[in-house]
């Protein structure tokens, strides 16, 4: 029996399988607002046949996005477009659905990466960002402004309002980021966060608002809708945060009631020094499972079944995140039942698209 097809609960959210469709930026939203684009992505991805589809990284307030054209979860406006997204994905597909609740920090307001990326200023539709501490991502970006305390209680007001949306939108799971050099992760890593108050200093310091915000939404969203969170495991940069202080995070939020972590890594500078390779980033969240049981997602240039497979099997990971190889071949999971022998439930109308030799390994889900 494939241990990559086998079912797996995340607090009471049955997954049917261990792949995971982690979050991918889109930017392609209107004012935060969910468009057609969205639809036709997230259908697509929800009939994969993958266990667990993350929503992009979801931006909780204007000024928390990425882009001006990033995904959002602020107002009446975002989250009934998106409620009318997902009403229609969720007529034909039952893959259940988590979003990742985000805040750009210091790497807001850019353009979009295919037009380089740069920043936006507010003559041309952007605004000025905001960070633990006034230290741009790249040279020749303007200083962000240091966030006052009275900001941080807005900053942790709009996640917990945009994790309540959520809930109204029945979101199966939440994912809090704080990963790839956004805010979050800004505030965990000593290169970005030289703050001399109660947020900034000792470790214990850099995780309290990180912590502060898990526990909040935790306070205030049922109990049965879990909360996981998305960390980098390392800056790859000496001096900068590390697996060490990963795994006293982690620790931290399990006695919290995260329900996992998703372990990627990097994106704080762009001075680190990452050796891309299938499977780099694997013994970040083999080592964080093994210091502290909590269940984890691995992903990072996993390509292949086998290698999705050796990973659950071994015990490195509980669930294999495929995001950009998802999106370059969206009937992965297919092929990778055919590859471990194992059963996979699709879409009745794409049944018979099946070869005959394989017919034997899928079934037809129930069909509106």
């Amino acid at each position: 029996m494939s241990a990559l097809f086998s079912p797996y609960a995340i607090g009471n959210v049955l997954l049917s399988n261990r792949i995971v469709i982690p979050p991918m930026c889109q930017y392609s939203a209107r004012d935060g607002m969910a468009t057609h684009w969205h639809l036709l992505h997230l259908g697509n991805l929800a009939l994969s046949g993958a266990g667990l589809l993350i929503i992009e990284a979801t931006a909780v307030s204007p000024e928390g996005r990425i882009t001006p054209w990033d995904l959002g979860l602020w107002s009446d406006a975002t989250e009934n477009a998106l409620r009318e997204t997902l009403s229609v994905v969720r007529e034909y597909a039952s893959v259940p659905l988590a979003i990742q609740l985000a805040h750009a920090g210091r790497k807001a307001s850019t353009d979009r990466p295919w037009n380089g990326g740069a920043w936006v200023p507010p003559s041309e539709g952007g605004w000025l960002p905001s960070a633990p501490s006034p230290i741009p991502f790249t040279a020749g970006d303007p200083s962000p402004a240091a966030l006052e305390s009275t900001e941080l209680d807005r900053i942790v007001e709009a996640f917990v309002a945009s994790a309540e949306r959520a809930h109204r939108l029945g979101i199966d799971i939440i994912e809090l980021h704080a990963a790839h050099g956004y805010l979050l992760h800004e505030f965990l890593s000593p290169l970005s966060n030289l703050r001399e108050d109660q947020y900034g200093g000792s470790l214990e310091n850099r995780i309290r608002l990180p912590l502060r915000i898990f526990r909040e939404m935790r306070e205030r969203i049922p109990p049965s809708l879990p909360i996981g969170v998305r960390i980098s495991a390392s800056d790859w940069i000496e001096q900068g945060w590390n697996l060490e202080e990963s795994i006293v995070f982690t620790r931290a939020l399990q006695a919290l009631g995260a329900a996992y972590i998703h372990v990627s890594s990097g994106g704080l500078s762009p001075l680190q020094k990452i050796p891309l390779e299938p499977g780099y980033q694997v013994p970040f969240a083999e080592a964080i499972r093994e210091a502290t049981g909590m269940p984890t997602i691995t992903v990072g240039l996993i390509q292949d079944p086998e290698s999705a497979e050796a990973l659950v099997a071994t015990g490195k990971a509980d669930l294999v995140g495929i995001a950009r190889g998802m999106v370059f071949d969206p009937r992965w999971p297919w092929h990778a039942a055919v590859a471990l022998n194992a059963k996979l439930e699709i879409a009745a109308p794409y049944w018979r698209c099946v070869p005959g030799s394989e017919a034997h390994r899928f079934s037809a889900a129930p069909h509106p």
